[in-house]
Order: C-alpha cells, then sequence, then structure tokens
C-alpha cells in the first residue's frame, strides 16, 4: 500500500513538473532598423580605419516606408535587401553587400529579440550566418544549433537578396 502511495505522489509530481514547464513565447519580435544597423557599421568602420586604412562611409536609402532599397556607391558597391520572413517567432531580413559581382558582407536587418531565449540563441547564431554567407557566396550555408526558426527566415531572405543582385 504504501509503494502505491509512493508511486502516485511521484507520478502526480512528474506531471505537475511537466505541464508546468513554459515552453510557448510570444510571436512580436524587437526590429534591428536599418538605420542601427549603419550606426553600427559605422562604428565597426571607424574602428577598423585605426590603424590607418581608407574607408567610406555610406548610409542606406531609405524608402516612404522604412524599408531600405538597392543602393549604390562609386566603387561598384551595391546593398539589397531580402524579403522580409515571417518565422513563428518574428521576422527575419537580410540585407547583403555585392561589389563587383561577389557578397562581401551580409547584416541582419531584423530578427527575433523579444525574450532572453532568443536574445542568447541570434546574438550568438546570426554572426555566424553572416559569416557563412559572405564565405558560401549564397544561401546554402550551414545552421547553428538551436537556432533552426532563424536560419530558415535567415536563408530565405537571404535567397530574396541573392535574387535581386541577380547571383546565382
Amino acid at each position: 500500500m504504501r509503494r502505491i502511495g509512493l508511486w502516485a505522489m511521484s507520478t502526480l509530481t512528474v506531471l505537475v513538473l511537466l505541464f508546468s514547464y513554459s515552453t510557448s513565447r510570444g510571436a512580436t519580435a524587437t526590429v534591428v532598423t536599418a538605420e542601427t544597423r549603419s550606426v553600427t557599421a559605422t562604428s565597426r568602420q571607424d574602428a577598423a580605419t585605426s590603424d590607418g586604412s581608407a574607408s567610406t562611409t555610406q548610409k542606406p536609402a531609405s524608402g516612404g516606408d522604412g524599408t531600405t532599397s538597392a543602393s549604390s556607391g562609386s566603387s561598384g558597391t551595391t546593398t539589397y535587401d531580402g524579403d522580409a520572413v515571417s518565422t513563428r517567432y518574428g521576422d527575419v531580413q537580410v540585407r547583403i553587400t555585392v561589389t563587383d559581382g561577389r557578397i562581401t558582407a551580409s547584416d541582419v536587418l531584423q530578427v527575433p529579440m523579444e525574450d532572453r531565449h532568443d536574445q542568447m540563441i541570434n546574438s550568438q547564431a546570426v554572426p555566424v550566418y553572416d559569416q557563412e554567407a559572405v564565405q558560401q557566396q549564397s544561401a546554402q550555408i550551414d545552421v547553428v544549433s538551436g537556432a533552426t526558426v532563424t536560419w530558415e527566415g535567415y536563408t530565405q531572405s537571404l535567397q530574396s537578396a541573392i535574387d535581386q543582385a541577380h547571383l546565382s
């Protein structure tokens, strides 16, 4: 009789713990705007030019709706914004910089950053995705473990930007 009581209490405890585990998150996303990315890029370039190398900073051209379109500089550098791809945690949007027919930079314009979990995963995964996009010169990039949803949105938006740039 005592074993049955212990077993029942253990089962009840496990069920309570199982059902109290929170797995769902809201679908709202914090958006990193193009202006924020531009300021960050400017800061990075200023830091990079402290060694004496020359650098030019180009602010993206903004449309009336806050999105940016392809813009080109005097050195054959053009930026392309991929489509904003909706994921279950929020939108993901990528911008690529193309110089002489090659992807020279990939930056995320939007990524879910609502809670600590999103921030932790995306702050580690997005720089890897940015680097992979430049290395692979395509949307065929490896997924970072734990960031599959971001990867799906990132690769779709990246492919959209690549298509706009007519890179294949």
